[in-house]
């Protein structure tokens, strides 16, 4: 089946390596890392990622990156219905990871998978800010589910691992979530993102200058580099993006190479 992307087709994607290494990280964004802890290198042998850093302007609201969302949601609506949905390879890949950590991925949906859920059931999708905004509409046409973060809020480094029973988690706008078994991205301090919610501590907020985009590939590495692009371009058309860097998880049948996607300013 198709998938709707930017020229009106949702692109797929597909990995067949396999994975060698563990624990592996990516350096450079400001000196930080961002390490994939062994458990999910293990469960999700698939899983690479894309990381964008970059300075930007954030508004209440841009008329112009909403009537992208807005024809999005009427094409999505008229063209698919809700079992097309877990279908998407970047989607089903996510349930699949959801599965293997031991959660029920139809109780604690993926983002991109919510979101696309809203857009069938006709519902609108929530404003925010012209960040998350853009962020939703990349998630939504790819299908991977992003965490954006406020850089300047997160403390260190950070690594991606399995949620715990004991760990505190306000997510936003839902409050406590319960994240044990899920993907978890966590800083010094905690945890501050899963593939259903980042958390309210790092979030993306009016005053936001620095940002960290996520794009999480449990599908494997084909497709990340053109949400990376496409993503990029929205930043630059409507945030204003400046000094952007992206770093990239990839692996070969070798095992992992890890190389910048893109390193300039704008």
């Amino acid at each position: 089946m198709k998938f709707l992307y930017k020229a009106g087709k949702w692109f797929d994607s597909h990995c067949s390596a396999e994975r060698k290494g563990y624990g592996m990280r990516t350096e450079g964004m400001n000196e930080r890392k961002i390490i994939v802890g062994k458990d999910i290198a293990a469960l999700c042998p698939e899983f690479c990622f894309a990381a964008i850093d970059c300075q930007v302007e954030n508004t209440p609201y841009n008329a112009e990156l909403w009537q992208e969302i807005e024809e999005f949601s009427i094409a999505f609506r008229e063209t698919y219905r809700m079992e097309d949905i877990k279908k998407h390879k970047a989607i089903a890949a996510t349930r699949e990871a959801y599965k293997r950590c031991g959660k029920d991925p139809n109780r604690y949906r993926p983002s991109a998978e919510a979101l696309l859920r809203r857009m069938v059931k006709g519902l609108s999708l929530y404003q925010i800010d012209t960040l998350v905004d853009l962020i939703n509409l990349v998630s939504m046409k790819t299908g991977y589910s992003i965490g954006g973060f406020d850089a300047d809020r997160i403390q260190g480094d950070l690594t991606l691992g399995l949620g715990k029973a004991d760990e505190t988690f306000e997510a936003i706008g839902r409050g406590l979530l319960n994240i044990e078994g899920l993907p978890v991205y966590r800083d010094e301090a905690g945890p501050i993102g899963t593939p259903t919610s980042d958390e309210e501590r790092t979030k993306i907020t009016a005053h936001t200058t620095h940002l960290l985009m996520i794009i999480n590939g449990y599908s494997g590495p084909e497709g990340l580099d053109r949400a990376v692009g496409y993503a990029s371009e929205l930043l630059r058309n409507y945030a204003r993006a400046e000094n952007i860097h992206v770093k990239s998880m990839k692996y070969d049948v070798c095992g992992y190479r890890h190389s910048a996607l893109d390193a300039e300013s704008s």
